[in-house]
């Protein structure tokens, strides 16, 4: 922090420095003792040494402006700008917790009006006034993925969330907002409080619908699914992965693995035959409605629609052991189809890189001449294919 602090007051003329504050999560995490990813600042400066400096105005609907410099020794660095020493007070009110409100000259002086200190050292989110949350609802997912982490709301906040329907607020904020969130909960130590609290406070269901809808549909047979309903059984899975990976791409497609169940009509209950093919249709347009990254995207689409197949690893024939390996391999997916199997099923892919490899090998490798089959494309690949099981059977 000593060598942040240094770089600020060398990148801003000493004649500033007693007009810039460290502000928001920054200040949390200097007093927390863990590194902060990007520098936050409030500025009490002419905009014109902003620019004169490099930064630019970054104009937004639905979150405050910034002034933003991207710095390849600092990060990102954002500034919020204010029109005086005064307006301090006023910014640090409209922020979202106590604990993400204090403020700290780059000498290192604490400034907490609003005595978020003791909020941050008992991990408890308290809102800065009684309009934080409707001032902007996301902040209900911020909340949630601090929850993540070991924070926790508030009696009062808490009532807050309980105490209204907060859909048609959330209706018009970019969706992406949400799925940050969302994504950066799954980062965390225990990432399914974020969806078992959307529940539990009933807050969310415009934006991620499957989950509310999990929970009246039953998982699977009860010999096969003792937890009973999709929901449990989705966040159990996620729980074990996060045992697992700390990979938030395979945390996700754990938890939306069984998302073709959802399309299973409720007179066929308990059983959801084809809800892998299902799962594979859904996952594109659902990733996509998220805004999610395409590597996502793909990723679940590709363990929606092998995951099934996957849990009867130990039944399979060699030639569709590879075949997996090579659609997983499609998908993106080679390293995080065995742990979403190992946490969906308590199976393991034995033998699974001796599989990868072997489905790996080409035709050269295999000892083929593909000219032999000249317009014989199928013919090929069956040869290929036979090929690369006797590989595999040799091991």
């Amino acid at each position: 922090m000593d060598s942040v602090i240094h770089k600020l007051k060398t990148l801003f003329p000493e004649q500033l420095h007693d007009h810039l504050f460290l502000v928001g999560g920054m200040v949390r995490d200097v007093l927390l003792g863990i590194p902060s990813q990007d520098v936050d600042l409030a500025a009490a400066v002419p905009t014109e040494a902003l620019t004169a400096l490099g930064f630019r105005l970054v104009e937004s609907k639905s979150t405050p402006n910034i002034y933003f410099r991207y710095l390849h020794d600092l990060g990102k660095v954002e500034i919020t700008w204010l029109p005086s020493l005064a307006a301090l007070d006023e910014d640090l009110v409209k922020r979202d917790f106590c604990a993400n409100a204090m403020a700290m000259t780059l000498d290192g002086r604490l400034y907490d009006p609003l005595k978020g200190r003791p909020n941050l050292e008992g991990r408890v989110l308290r809102t800065c006034s009684a309009t934080s949350l409707t001032d902007d609802p996301i902040r209900i997912f911020r909340a949630l993925r601090f929850e993540c982490e070991g924070w926790r709301l508030d009696a009062a906040a808490e009532g807050a969330v309980l105490g209204r329907d907060w859909e048609p607020g959330l209706e018009p904020i970019p969706i992406e907002r949400f799925s940050q969130e969302m994504l950066k909960a799954l980062a965390k130590p225990d990432p399914s409080r974020f969806f078992r609290r959307m529940v539990e406070l009933r807050v969310g269901r415009i934006l991620l619908p499957e989950i509310f809808e999990m929970a009246s549909v039953p998982a699977g047979p009860v010999e096969h699914h003792p937890e009973g309903d999709l929901f449990t059984h989705s966040l159990q899975t996620l729980e074990r992965m996060a045992a697992l990976s700390a990979d938030p791409a395979a945390r996700f497609c754990a938890l939306f693995h069984d998302l073709g169940k959802l399309a299973t009509a409720p007179d066929l209950y308990p059983k959801h035959h084809g809800h892998d093919r299902a799962g594979a249709e859904l996952a594109l347009p659902f990733c996509r409605r998220l805004r999610l990254p395409v590597v996502l995207q793909r990723a679940l689409q590709s363990v929606c629609k092998l995951h099934n197949t996957a849990n009867r690893w130990q039944e399979l024939r060699d030639s569709t052991k590879i075949q997996l390996a090579l659609d997983a391999m499609k998908g993106g997916t080679t390293e995080i189809l065995p742990l979403v199997v190992r946490a969906d099923f308590a199976e393991e892919l034995t033998g699974w890189e001796r599989v990868l490899e072997v489905a790996a090998l080409n035709s050269a490798q295999l000892g083929i001449d593909p000219k032999e089959f000249a317009g014989e494309p199928e013919k090929l690949q069956q040869v290929i294919m036979q090929r690369r099981v006797e590989r595999l059977r040799l091991g």
